[in-house]
């Protein structure tokens, strides 16, 4: 805020005395006019000297204010100052109207200087307000412009993965008029891939599209330009392995282990549905080795038939794979071969390593992979057994149990890990069981050794070969009397989801983001189930 006395106009004697001066030489010029025009012929002559002597004293007047910054400062007065003063100036004429107009604001400057000082800061403290409140306005709608600017920069810049399949004709020029018409949209083909077929070509695109730019919008794009049955989803870094990189490594991993194999297929032919299904049924006797012929079967070379192959298993019976949303390719079905083919020149395999751990009455055992060949040792551990926890494993007749044994350890249908005693006894099986899409545990620990850990042990690292081979849940059915395989379920601090059938409890644990559906119990020929299960583990590496 301002001070009246800061605020007060500065005062200028020289100013006074010019003033003075001005009046009186108006005055004196005016009477001896009037006596020369009244007395003397002269008279025009003289009146035409005395107004060049006024511009001249005006013209003087001016040079002299701005000579020496006498004009008051700026402000709400400024320019009635300045009129004031060109009043005084131009008085000679009549300068009577403009000497009071300033002396009336001389004096109410005087008379109440700090109204005065208050109005001129009020009035320069609006100005200055709007003056900021315009600047900042122009500042913020800059900003905003800015803003606006780099957002929409920044969604052109962001991108996404797709992954499309199209077929076009097979005519010189059809795919340079598709990637032409990607390349006006700004999308990046990243990988190619061929499929010939017998009327037109399938290209395989793994392209990088402008987050802007819909699924729906593209397709319409790609079917302007040629491309029919246009095939759009999401994709992600994965896919940004070549295919060759892709294909040999999921041949080293099928030939390390046999259970790959069903994984290995899913992972080089997307998303579908694979089965092994039997030549044979299962033994009506335990260990006769014999049983009644499925008929299911398929020749050496496979059969393709659009979106379902069938492909010979090495091990008897047959290999289904179905994906219903897009039809198969002959590549496709050449690399699904192929891969078969390599699992059958390699024979049954298994991973040899093992773990040993101790229990804490100091016990040691070893968890390692199973296979056909510990069938004897699973069966004696089945005699060992009581009919309770044999029922609980199996949902069925306990006299049937030895029957499942060969599917069980087959690795073809999944992954077992067996527990051993130092002495070299078998003493729990935990089997992971591929099942179409969806992965099962199932768990059977002999009576004598149940509460020790064992079987919490056990379910960890069938979750853990799970998540390894990529699956988005494993389900796992018991009694639901069975509260401690739910415990050891719950344990597994999984977001897990429960379905009651009839007093059979199938529980869901989903390994990943997106919830997998809780399953209903299996077909009798599928064999499920859990045994009694024990505290958490407290095992010692």
């Amino acid at each position: 805020m301002t001070s009246a006395k800061s605020a007060r106009r500065p005062h200028h004697w020289r100013r006074d005395l010019i003033e003075l001066a001005a009046l009186f030489t108006a005055v004196a010029v005016a009477d001896a006019i009037a006596n020369l025009i009244g007395h003397q012929p002269e008279g025009p002559y003289l009146l035409i000297a005395s107004a060049v002597a006024l511009v001249a004293t005006a013209a003087f007047h001016t040079w002299w204010a701005r000579r020496h910054s006498h004009a008051p400062p700026p402000g709400p007065y400024s320019e009635a100052a300045g009129a004031g003063a060109s009043g005084a100036g131009a008085s000679g004429a009549g300068a009577s109207g403009a000497g009071p107009s300033w002396a009336s604001a001389s004096a109410m400057d005087a008379a109440n200087p700090t109204a005065r000082t208050e109005e001129t800061t009020e009035t320069t403290a609006a100005e200055t307000a709007k003056e900021t409140a315009e600047k900042a306005a122009g500042q913020t709608g800059e900003k905003t412009g800015k803003e606006t600017a780099e957002e929409t920069e920044r969604r052109a810049g962001e991108t996404v993965l797709w992954r499309m399949r199209t077929t076009v004709r097979d005519a010189p020029g059809a795919l340079a008029v598709l990637c032409t018409t990607l390349a006006r949209h700004r999308i990046d083909i990243l990988t190619l891939q061929t499929h010939p077929l017998a009327q037109g070509t399938v290209d395989e695109f793994l392209l990088r599209v402008p987050e802007s730019l819909t699924a729906r919008q593209l397709t319409r794009e790609i079917s302007a330009a040629g491309g029919t049955s246009t095939w759009i989803e999401r994709a992600d870094a994965h896919d940004l392995v070549d295919t060759p990189t892709r294909v040999l490594g999921l041949a080293t991993r099928t030939a390390l282990d046999a259970a790959e194999l069903p994984l290995a297929l899913r992972q080089l032919l997307g998303r579908c549905t694979i089965h092994s299904l039997p030549a044979r049924s299962l033994p009506a006797v335990p260990g006769s080795g014999s049983g009644r012929v499925t008929g299911e079967g398929a020749p050496v070379e496979g059969v393709l038939h659009e979106t379902v192959m069938r492909l010979r298993d090495p091990s008897g019976g047959v290999i289904t794979v179905e994906r219903p949303y897009l039809p198969f390719t002959p590549t496709e079905f050449a690399r699904a071969r192929a891969l078969v083919e390599l699992d059958a020149r390699l024979g049954p395999r298994v991973p040899r390593g093992a773990s040993v751990l101790t229990l804490p009455e100091g016990n040691e055992i070893t968890v390692r992979r199973a296979d056909q060949d510990d069938l004897t040792a699973a069966r004696a551990m089945h005699d060992r057994c009581s009919e309770r926890t044999l029922g609980l494993r199996y949902h069925g007749p306990v006299r049937d149990a030895d029957r499942y044994l060969d599917h069980l350890l087959s690795p073809r249908f999944g992954r077992t890990l067996a527990v051993q005693t130092a002495s070299g006894r078998l003493v729990a099986l935990g089997h992971l069981l591929w099942d179409g899409d969806e992965t099962e545990v199932a768990l059977l620990v002999e009576d004598d050794w149940q509460r020790r850990g064992i079987g919490s042990e056990l379910l960890g690292r069938l979750v853990a070969l799970a998540v390894e081979a990529g699956c988005e849940s494993v389900y796992a059915v018991t009694q639901a009397h069975n509260t401690g395989m739910v415990a050891a379920m719950r344990a597994l601090s999984l977001p897990l989801d429960y379905q009651i059938e009839e007093g059979t409890l199938v529980i869901t644990a989903r390994l990943a983001a997106s919830p997998a559906p809780a399953r209903s119990r299996p077909a009798p020929e599928t064999p499920s189930g859990y045994g009694r299960t024990e505290e958490p583990p407290r095992l010692v590496r």
